[in-house]
């Protein structure tokens, strides 16, 4: 007679093992957005070295801030793709991106745009310009934190122009977005600092309208809805290709268009929705309110 089958009992390593996997892809989000608080401390380091004689270190704190818009779109991807949020992810990320997306692009419009001004003929418009400049570039890191805090505690933010609330729509400009405004005007100019009181006082309404941006409830496109795991993505993965290839020969005034056409994108479609509510209404509208 055969004896009988005994079932195998795992060994305690083999079912320790996918536990101990699992521990470890929650580190991988994290060191995305250490990476992220990198980048934002060497931008505020190029920033301050940054002169009139050697404008390059501007240009590194601009690239620096976006390679941590690369990095902060990532870790929030792979932290969904992976199944390993968390609270202790999202904080981190909160303030990662006060740092890099609001105290570094803060300092850096500051340095770039305002502490440079030539002496012209009033020297007195130069002072106020710079002394405006500090303040708008406080106001800017106030925005980003303010806007960052109304995320964190909203589910399910409503915007104030069309579109319903969900995931496609960002309610206000996103903290990336604006930093990358900042860097991208910078990077544009190759790092050369601001000398013209005129050029500085454009500078100053373009970090004020970028701030106003993040706090206010028009609606910005998330790309939230765009699935990288589709099955044949071919027309998505031509697009990303091209768009880096551009990037990579043209990156300073392909990253100029983008930063500048998202920003003013809430912008349009604000307007596009004042127009609509102040257009003609329709005649079933004007019956309904007359028997009303």
């Amino acid at each position: 007679m055969d004896d009988p089958e005994v079932p195998e009992v795992p060994r305690p390593d083999a079912r320790r093992r996918p536990r101990r996997l699992s521990k470890g892809m929650y580190i991988l989000p994290s060191l995305f957005t250490t990476a992220n608080i990198a980048f934002g401390y060497y931008a505020m380091l190029q920033a301050i070295h940054g002169s009139a004689a050697d404008p390059g270190h501007f240009d590194n704190a601009a690239r620096a801030i976006g390679f941590a818009v690369l990095f902060d779109g990532l870790d929030g991807r792979i932290a969904r793709m992976t199944g390993t949020t968390s609270d202790f992810g999202r904080e981190l990320d909160s303030l990662a991106d006060v740092i890099t997306f609001g105290v570094a692009p803060a300092l850096l419009a500051w340095l770039w745009g305002f502490h440079f001004l030539a002496a012209t003929g009033y020297p007195e418009t130069v002072v106020k310009l710079t002394q405006l400049g500090g303040i708008a570039s406080f106001l800017f890191l106030i925005a980003g934190a303010s806007r960052l805090a109304r995320f964190n505690i909203t589910s399910n933010p409503q915007p104030s122009n069309p579109g319903r609330p969900g995931k496609k729509y960002f309610v206000g400009m996103p903290i990336p977005a604006a930093a990358g405004v900042i860097a991208a005007v910078v990077h544009f100019s190759g790092g050369e600092p601001v000398l013209l009181a005129w050029t500085a006082a454009t500078w100053l309404l373009l970090i004020v309208a970028a701030g106003y941006l993040m706090v206010s409830t028009w609606r910005f496109y998330s790309f939230k809805d765009i699935d990288l795991r589709m099955r044949q993505p071919f027309r998505l993965i031509i697009f990303i290709g091209l768009l880096f290839a551009a990037i990579w020969v043209f990156s300073r005034p392909v990253l100029f268009v983008i930063a500048l056409t998202y920003m003013f994108s809430g912008v349009f479609w604000r307007l596009q929705w004042v127009l609509r509510r102040r257009g003609p209404r329709p005649p079933a509208y004007k019956q309904a309110s007359q028997t009303s």
